[in-house]
């Protein structure tokens, strides 16, 4: 294994195994019966799914992009912070998130300076979004609050890799001023959570519903200038994506709209639908979409498209759904087991990609 590559795969390895404790902590926080590590916080369910898998690996992601060995330190930082997390030790993880965060924040300026354009502002204010969120946790803040910033941090990341595969089409100046005003709401919104002098939950409530009105005008400028929606009717991985990210974005809506009526941080069954939207209704959907074309770039394992992978598409979706519903419904018992069923899909997910892959090094080494 040549060094750079090494220099990938432990990082990957070490959110892989982030995003594990992140199911786990989330099955055992629905009342499973679910065997975890002594040391596992199950309420650092959030911590260990965003900055401590998809930040690492976002982070791992612009270092490949970038190509040289300095920057693969802040994917290894953020994924001993993920790790530190793990064994309990809570406070130098979160410390080690913080600075893994601000060195994301570092490579999307370094990448700005070599070729300056709007997605990688976007993506870069993303990154801003998970290093103020990382610090709030780490200063002791409600996990609810750094929520909400990881959030901001996840819908603009994708929004602007999204932009930047749009240029092949050029979208109309319009359309980039209509995202650039919604990207500027999720920002605003997280930081009237902030607004000192306000009692904290009407804050967290007026924030959180001018960030929702920002992800539905992401959501609708996502339906309407994506290229997806012209891929979708061609055959194969290319339809496959198409209709991962098309149904992304109609989560995105839901989640903005649950998010505009004050579900965010109301608590509860509402919280966890507004929340859940989000993050496994888009967020996944997205990851299931790019994950054969992204984990060849960061791993050089080849990951061919299979008939099999909209079992995990579908399964993600119908288990949402019910999860969703139960709790805007008050069904505890549905959205528990729509919550099972989110982790199995996830797990499906793993295990058709791994296939995928490892029948491609098979047939090579034949």
């Amino acid at each position: 294994m040549s060094r750079e590559r090494w220099w990938r795969m432990a990082p990957m390895a070490a959110a892989g195994v982030s995003l594990l404790g992140a199911l786990a902590a989330g099955l055992a926080r629905f009342g499973w019966p679910v065997r975890v590590l002594p040391s596992l916080d199950v309420l650092l369910h959030g911590a260990f799914m965003i900055p401590g898998f998809l930040g690492t690996l976002i982070a791992l992601e612009r270092a490949a992009a970038l190509g040289v060995l300095p920057a693969y330190l802040v994917p290894w930082v953020s994924a001993v912070g993920a790790l530190c997390l793990l064994l309990g030790a809570k406070g130098a993880g979160l410390l080690l998130l913080v600075l893994g965060s601000f060195g994301l924040l570092a490579l999307y300026v370094h990448i700005y300076r070599i070729q300056p354009a709007l997605h990688t502002v976007i993506m870069g204010a993303g990154a801003a979004l998970l290093a103020a969120g990382n610090l709030l946790a780490w200063r002791g803040v409600p996990l609810d609050r750094p929520t909400a910033w990881w959030a901001g941090f996840l819908v603009l990341t994708i929004i602007g890799e999204r932009l930047e595969l749009s240029r092949l089409v050029r979208p109309p100046r319009l359309s980039v001023r209509i995202l650039v005003v919604a990207c500027g709401l999720v920002v605003l919104g997280l930081a009237l959570t902030l607004v000192p002098g306000r009692p904290a939950p009407e804050a967290a409530v007026a924030g959180t519903r001018v960030a929702g009105l920002g992800f539905i005008l992401q959501a609708l400028w996502g339906l309407r200038q994506d290229a997806a929606r012209r891929t979708a009717r061609l055959p194969g991985l290319t339809r496959f994506m198409a209709l991962c990210l098309l149904s992304g974005y109609v989560w995105l809506a839901v989640a903005g709209a649950l998010w505009l009526t004050g579900s965010g941080p109301a608590g509860g069954w509402a919280r966890d639908a507004a929340l859940h939207s989000l993050f496994l209704g888009f967020v996944m959907s997205m990851i299931f979409g790019h994950a054969p074309v992204i984990l060849p770039v960061v791993t050089g394992l080849a990951v061919p498209f299979q008939p099999g992978f909209y079992l995990h598409l579908g399964l993600l979706h119908a288990s949402l759904l019910v999860r969703v519903t139960g709790s805007l419904l008050g069904i505890p018992p549905a959205a528990r087991w729509g919550g099972l069923l989110n982790v199995a899909a996830v797990l499906l997910f793993l295990a058709l990609t791994a296939r995928a892959a490892l029948s491609t090094r098979q047939a090579a080494a034949s």
